[in-house]
């Protein structure tokens, strides 16, 4: 479960919200041969100023024993600029067993920083405590800019090549990489993930825990702009991490 954190944030990937409103889409996540690993959980509220995405991680079956029942949440707030989710704040909270960790970003536009907070738990008695400034500044957090992408990515039939840079995302030296597929690539992706996606994604996952030096995500997202499959290529030993909208 420690090694999924970045394919749950991707889940809904999308939304293209005009009004008020609250989604809530759940998710089944498969890990090779071993079968169900977890469930997600995810919402988003926005009206025309704020908006708050919460998505809460559960590990089921023999990964919650495995793992200690392990469990994670990520929330991000903020505000509404041109009808863009901007972030404040993104919280990263994980549990397994008795020690639990609390991650807090504070996004500082006027100045153009970002203030990491961690705040570590052992049967509910904080042991460790460490505050610091990070080197990158971005109006987005690695929730946001999934979101954000139907606003960012203009036209998804044209295979192009994006660079994003996102609080959060400092393991991957602050940026994804999201490729849109051309032709000739769409008949694998369409394979791999089905043929009733509305548009199809490759974002690149620049760490070390993958089988090769990038990670490949695929996604299939819907007309509603709702990820309805994901797939994490070829982690080590294991094979493939997929997501599925239930």
């Amino acid at each position: 479960m420690k090694k999924l954190s970045l394919l749950f944030a991707m889940l809904l990937f999308t939304f293209n919200v005009l009004k008020a409103e609250t989604i809530k889409v759940d998710y089944k996540v498969e890990f090779g041969i071993i079968g169900e690993i977890g469930v997600a959980h995810a919402k988003l509220t926005r009206d025309k100023n704020s908006y708050v995405i919460d998505i809460e991680l559960d590990s089921t079956g023999i990964a919650k024993t495995l793992s200690g029942n392990r469990k994670e949440r990520h929330i991000s707030k903020g505000h509404i600029e041109n009808g863009v989710m901007v972030s404040d704040l993104y919280q990263i909270i994980k549990s397994h067993g008795s020690k639990l960790s609390d991650r807090v970003y504070t996004i500082d536009h006027k100045n153009k920083k970002v203030t990491r907070e961690d705040k570590k738990y052992k049967k509910g008695k904080l042991y460790k405590e460490r505050t610091k400034v990070m080197d990158d500044y971005s109006k987005d957090d690695l929730l946001t800019l999934y979101f954000n992408l139907d606003s960012y990515i203009k036209d998804k039939n044209i295979s192009k090549d994006y660079r994003f840079h996102a609080v959060g995302a400092e393991i991957q030296d602050g940026f994804v990489d999201i490729h849109i597929p051309n032709k000739k690539e769409l008949p694998e992706y369409k394979k791999l993930l089905g043929n009733d996606g509305a548009w199809y994604a490759r974002a690149i996952v620049n760490q070390n825990i993958f089988s090769s030096d990038k990670g490949e995500l695929f996604l299939s997202v819907g007309s509603d702009g709702i990820t309805k499959k994901a797939i994490l290529k070829d982690l080590i030993f294991f094979g493939d991490v997929r997501a599925l909208k239930i």
